[in-house]
């Protein structure tokens, strides 16, 4: 496959790129040795999103690349130290992506605005959200989607720690409330993957509901007589602590949470405030 570019053959071209020397060859584009390595880490990034880290060679990412196997090997030693490059820089953009939309607002706002941030980097990088939740080699275990997902939970455990903490709940609870919520959303990013049905605004909508009110606060979720129990297991509304979980930030009467007047699955209530 060629380039463009000016043609000409020479033996170190033809030699880099794998092509015969004994016949033309492509004129591979001149790069700096940084140019290089970020094309090779977006070719392998392209390639172990399609095939996996087992299903994907160094002599694949030469070919597509278009430079020869040593130059690979050069930039990063090897398969694995290829993939480790290309996973750490997906967590670094993912982590950073959700770590920003946890800067300030309302909780209720900042899980909208994280769930939001976690589904658009799925939305706009779904080759490495895919090597991420794909299956890591025995050596890479610091790389795996479940650590990425315990260093989001440890941002989330501390925004949450902070709020129990202000409103009087056992702020150790912080770590299990992180957790669930974490792991609510990367599940569903990663049903959401293949599926895009509904829309990434819709998703977020629909995750920020559920946290926010649960099963309870969804139409028809309630037990025949009203009660939000489940086979005599008392539900949230009955539980002092968690019922003020779930007012985190809301200045109106509680008789107001959730309330069926509001137009909006996320928003706050739209009764008229209290007092």
């Amino acid at each position: 496959m060629s380039l463009s570019g000016p043609r000409g053959a020479g033996s170190g071209v033809a030699s880099e790129n794998g092509a015969d020397a004994a016949g033309p060859a492509p004129h591979r584009v001149r790069m700096t040795g940084t140019a290089r390595r970020e094309q090779l880490i977006e070719v392998a990034r392209e390639l172990f999103a399609e095939k996996g880290f087992a299903g994907t060679s160094i002599e694949e990412v030469a070919q597509r690349g278009q430079v020869s196997k040593p130059v690979v090997y050069e930039h990063f030693g090897g398969k694995e130290g290829l993939y480790a490059v290309v996973v750490d820089r997906e967590m670094r953009r993912l982590l950073d992506r959700v770590v920003s939309a946890l800067s300030a607002g309302h909780p209720r706002e900042l899980l909208l605005q994280a769930a939001d941030a976690f589904l658009g980097y799925i939305d706009e990088n779904a080759g490495g959200f895919r090597v991420l939740v794909r299956d890591s080699p025995a050596s890479g275990g610091s790389g795996m989607f479940s650590s990425l997902l315990g260093d989001i939970a440890g941002q989330v455990e501390h925004v949450l720690g902070r709020e129990f903490a202000r409103r009087g709940v056992d702020a150790s609870l912080a770590a299990l409330y992180s957790q669930a919520l974490v792991g609510m959303v990367a599940l569903t990013g990663q049903w959401w993957l293949d599926v895009r049905r509904p829309g990434r605004d819709e998703v977020a909508a629909h995750l920020v509901n559920l946290a926010w009110h649960g099963l309870s606060g969804i139409d028809g979720m309630s037990g025949r007589d009203g009660s939000d129990g489940i086979d005599g297991v008392a539900g949230p509304r009955t539980t002092p602590w968690l019922s003020d979980i779930s007012h985190l930030g809301d200045t109106r009467s509680n008789e107001h949470l959730g309330c069926p007047g509001t137009t909006s699955q996320v928003g706050p209530c739209e009764c008229p405030p209290t007092g």
